[in-house]
């Protein structure tokens, strides 16, 4: 009896040559011609080349970037780029880089200053060009700041027991929202001890004074610093006021907040309303300030609280109200439209999504044993989400255009194709078979109709 298979039999060998596999990644490379990121981290890196070297900083950099982009999640993975037939151009071999990482966190805070200006150099080229520029728009320009839990499986430096009863960092980490006229960037991050406190104001300010250099003067202008409770405290929010930034943070349900609210009449109550601008069902928002005791508080502080009937399944807290889900935040916006206020506070789960991106794009393991290197591929882990919001934002459309990194991997940035040098030309030819072959080069001449900035 002759047994059908339901995969063909094939022989397989070794042979083939002139093969690039993650021939989509030639999006990032683009890309990083485009803002102009590769020049500026060599001219901001040029004093840690030494005289005789083969590798320009800059371009092994860009090169970790990349790596970090398309999947890799060690300096080792830039074997990745090294092997794809040159399409990549000369790749630093692992030692090289370990090298040039360890020179850098040698130099501190001056080399993460160098990555910092090379960085925000690109993006001021960047953000004048994307389709809905926050910077030619009257829209906010909203940033995220929140803290996430990095676990370290070895012994090393600043490591230490987290409140989740693991063992690793706890960095605070900083991102552009990715709605209307935003490109989703990460902007800033600073790695901490497990064991840190999420609402250190010292380490809120100092991610602020991160924010800022990265911002072009007129999004500065527009700048509303959006988080959880844990940035609720007065020296963050005074500092804010100081500097003449709005905030919308969360604050905390006490149960002094929770007898105002229980006191509240119905007509306090304003129905709430979801994304689409539609009432939420079984959800109202009122206003606090003038019941509550704020002294201390800075004077345009409003506090603003939201109920909603809670999913099936979901426990109650002791503040919580009435069987309802009580969640409040405060904010120094004068509007008097709650619901919009406090939609906007409720779009800070955004920055999960940016944070989970991060985590699978390099932010999962920290690799070195040392704070100081660690630190270093943490700006390496922000240069590679920046490299995939602007090819998103630059060059697709549709789908992909808000595609997560894994989808990104899989749909565009795996195309296989050949490498093909023939007189004076290099042609990378795209397999036809590919269901997005096509949308990887209309992408990709988008990005060379842009003009190259450094």
């Amino acid at each position: 009896m002759k047994r059908n298979r339901l995969f063909p039999g094939v022989h397989v060998r070794a042979d083939a040559t002139g093969c690039v596999s993650l021939a989509g990644a030639q999006l990032l490379v683009e890309t990083a011609r485009v803002s102009g990121l590769t020049s500026a981290l060599s001219e901001q890196l040029a004093c840690w080349r030494k005289p005789m070297a083969v590798h320009d900083p800059g371009k092994v950099i860009t090169d970790l970037a990349v790596m970090l982009a398309v999947g890799g999640d060690c300096p080792a993975d830039v074997t990745l780029l090294r092997s794809g037939s040159g399409l990549f151009g000369p790749v630093a071999s692992t030692a090289t880089i370990s090298r040039l990482i360890d020179t850098l966190a040698g130099a501190g805070d001056q080399a993460l200053s160098a990555l910092r200006a090379a960085r925000a150099a690109a993006r001021a080229q960047v953000v004048p060009r994307t389709r809905q520029p926050a910077a030619e728009s009257d829209d906010e320009v909203v940033v995220d700041i929140d803290a996430t839990l990095v676990t370290a499986h070895s012994e090393k430096q600043a490591a230490a027991p987290t409140y989740k009863r693991g063992f690793g960092f706890h960095p605070l980490m900083a991102y552009a929202d990715h709605g209307a006229g935003g490109t989703g960037e990460g902007l800033a991050a600073i790695n901490r001890p497990g064991n840190a406190n999420a609402g250190t104001a010292t380490d809120h300010l100092a991610i602020l004074d991160l924010i800022e250099q990265q911002l072009t003067p007129v999004e500065r202008d527009r700048l509303v610093i959006r988080t959880d409770t844990a940035a609720c405290t007065h020296a963050f929010l005074d500092a804010l006021e100081q500097r003449g930034i709005d905030y919308t943070v969360g604050f905390y349900a006490r149960a002094d907040v929770a007898a105002v609210i229980e006191a509240l009449p119905a007509s306090a109550w304003t129905p709430a309303i979801d994304a689409d601008g539609v009432l939420r069902d079984g959800a109202w928002v009122a206003e606090l300030t003038d019941r509550l005791h704020l002294d201390g508080w800075p004077d345009r502080m409003r506090v603003i609280a939201r109920k909603e009937r809670p999913h099936p399944g979901a426990q109650l807290r002791l503040t919580d109200v009435d069987g309802h889900r009580i969640t409040c935040f405060a904010t120094n916006h004068p509007g008097t439209d709650l619901p919009t206020l406090e939609l906007r506070q409720r779009r800070r789960a955004r920055c999960e999504d940016r944070i989970r991106a991060a985590k699978d794009t390099g932010l999962r393991n920290l690799p070195y044993h040392d704070a100081a290197s660690n630190q270093i591929w943490i700006e390496l882990v922000l240069l590679a989400q920046d490299l995939t919001a602007w090819m998103q934002t630059l060059a697709l459309t549709g789908q992909h255009a808000v595609a997560e990194p894994k989808r990104l991997r899989l749909l565009l940035f795996g195309i296989a194709a050949r490498l093909i040098r023939t007189g004076r030309r290099t042609i990378l030819d795209l397999d036809a078979a590919w269901p997005f072959a096509a949308t990887v080069v209309a992408a990709i001449n988008r990005l060379r109709a842009l003009p190259a900035s450094g």
